[in-house]
């Protein structure tokens, strides 16, 4: 599986109330209204960046704080395809993964060096993440066979409603 996007670059502990405001969870579960506001404390105007599809790339702690679901598909919304990060809460990853956004840990090397707006491609089932304006090139964890499939269907819900089984399930 193969994701392509350009380069929007942030730093350490975004949190999931930096990625979506709390003060907008009550107001809808329209993931579409929420991405409206997505990022507004952190950047008014970096909403902008991310439509038409973007990778964020950042640094450690990325997706920190409360472990609202909204926020990974906030970001999926707002036309975010992928987000490398050095690391991430644990909960955030899962959450992404769960709602089909691609979460990629990669060395810090790589996140240091690769510019904001060069287009990326992140190629999962090799493990390589490439900077293509600058040739930078880096190994990432593959994903596990499971995790793949619930990122290609595009979460677990929708792995569920196509297979009628979990990935981990084997068929009787």
């Amino acid at each position: 599986m193969k994701i392509s996007g350009k380069c929007v670059r942030l730093g350490d502990h975004i949190n999931t109330d930096l990625i979506i405001s709390g003060k907008y969870k009550y107001r809808t579960q329209d993931i579409k209204e929420l991405a409206k506001y997505v990022f507004e404390d952190l950047d008014p105007k970096l909403k902008e960046r991310l439509y038409g599809g973007s990778i964020i790339v950042a640094q450690k702690n990325f997706g920190c704080g409360s472990s609202r679901e909204q926020a990974p598909r906030v970001l999926k919304a707002a036309g975010v395809n992928a987000v490398i990060a050095e690391s991430f809460a644990r909960i955030f990853f899962r959450n992404a993964i769960n709602v089909g956004l691609p979460v990629i840990i990669s060395e810090e090397k790589f996140i240091k060096m690769v510019k904001d707006n060069e287009p990326l491609t992140i190629d999962l089932s090799s493990g390589k993440v490439y900077a293509l304006e600058t040739g930078l090139e880096a190994n990432i964890k593959p994903y596990p066979h499971f995790m793949l499939k619930i990122v290609e269907a595009g979460g677990i819900a929708e792995y569920f409603k196509i297979h009628r089984m979990f990935p981990w399930e084997t068929k009787l």
